[in-house]
């Protein structure tokens, strides 16, 4: 099960150079003028995970391999983007193919990085990024409205006309200037509307990570950033701060080299803190499986079961379950092997509907 994210914000905003940064790798153009991506870059990198590392250290695998998330870096979007504007319904088909948004928002002023709008307002231009997906899919909803009115006109069917219901909810929501999203946060979409809800492919309804991209401080930094902040916590939103440009030398150095750039050489990274956010924000966790020949992480979505797990590494492991091993890492880390740690009824053996707890580590048995 792969996971992806755009990267999307106003031309010149570092997009490109965040996306170098992700993948350790100059393989995005980054030029000083607006367009210069027009076919998305894409690239993995790894999710942060202490867990993953921990594990790796104890058991000194022959192979090791962490979860991903695939980074699609879309061209800037501008004013008009919805109509076409800047090759606009080609970006937004881009933007409509990945499961979270992370919205890069200019928060520095330079004479030197030319702006769009002509001068930075990060408020403003987080605004009309929005405004353009708010666009897109009210035009989106105009058909599925004119539709699914005649489908339940006179229908008797429970389904089409709460269908209906919610496709008005949806439309409203969107022309008071509200994201789909929204409907989420505040709890008004029921769970056996979310499948249909989902379905409808409303770009305003995935989740979203603002991203501050911001300078060398200053008044007007501050104020961008405070007012990102508020406009996050009213939309019950994430946000984080990071630099783009440091991001990007702080690619490939020495624990010694980061220290002159960081108070902190330990602290984890601005790109480390959006990965581990984003697999937050996609509702996933991590789970394990260990040996000599190979750690490895994998992704589930919150709530699934053993069987579940099972069908990610393998369908004969699903096919023909018959238990599930499984031990907490910190546990296993304490007996440096499932062996050991099974020798002293550490191990607990579970079935097909056991819930997988967020860095489980599993040893499936399984009969085809």
């Amino acid at each position: 099960m792969g996971f992806s994210c755009g990267i999307v914000g106003l031309p010149n905003v570092g997009k490109s150079t965040l996306f170098n940064a992700l993948l350790a790798a100059e393989i995005a153009n980054v030029q000083n003028y607006p367009f210069c991506t027009i076919e998305p870059n894409r690239g993995r990198i790894a999710v942060p995970s202490l867990a993953f590392d921990s594990l790796v250290e104890c058991i000194e695998p022959d192979k090791a391999i962490p979860n991903f998330i695939e980074i699609v870096d879309i061209a800037g979007l501008v004013k008009g983007a919805s109509k076409g504007e800047g090759l606009g319904n080609k970006f937004l088909a881009h933007i409509r193919e990945v499961d979270a948004i992370l919205h890069l928002v200019r928060c520095f002023a330079s004479a030197k990085v030319l702006h769009v709008e002509q001068q930075a307002d990060a408020l403003r231009d987080a605004e009309i990024l929005e405004t353009e997906l708010l666009l897109a899919d009210i035009s989106r909803l105009e058909p599925l409205l004119a539709s699914q009115a005649k489908r339940a006109r006179g229908a008797t069917s429970r389904s089409l006309k709460r269908e209906q219901a919610l496709l008005e909810l949806v439309n409203a929501t969107l022309n008071e200037g509200r994201s789909a999203r929204s409907l989420i946060t505040k709890g008004a979409i029921d769970e056996e509307d979310y499948d249909f809800f989902k379905n409808l492919g409303l770009l305003s309804a995935k989740p979203m990570l603002y991203v501050c991209n911001i300078g060398e401080g200053g008044e007007s930094e501050v104020a961008f950033v405070q007012a990102m902040e508020k406009k996050a916590a009213k939309e019950g939103a994430k946000l984080i701060r990071l630099s783009a440009i440091v991001e990007a030398e702080l690619v490939g150095l020495t624990r010694e080299e980061r220290a002159s750039l960081l108070a902190d050489p330990d602290q984890p990274s601005g790109l480390e803190c959006a990965a581990k956010t984003l697999f937050e924000l996609l509702d996933l966790l991590p789970f394990f499986t260990a040996g000599k020949q190979e750690v490895r992480a994998w992704t589930l979505k919150r709530g699934q079961t053993a069987y579940d797990a099972a069908g990610k590494i393998h369908s004969d492991f699903q096919r023909g379950f018959i238990r599930a091993e499984t031990i907490d890492h910190k546990t296993l880390l304490n007996y440096k092997s499932f062996e050991a740690a099974r020798e002293v009824g550490k191990v607990r053996q579970e079935g097909k509907d056991y819930i997988v707890a967020e860095n489980d580590v599993l040893l499936f048995r399984f009969n085809v």
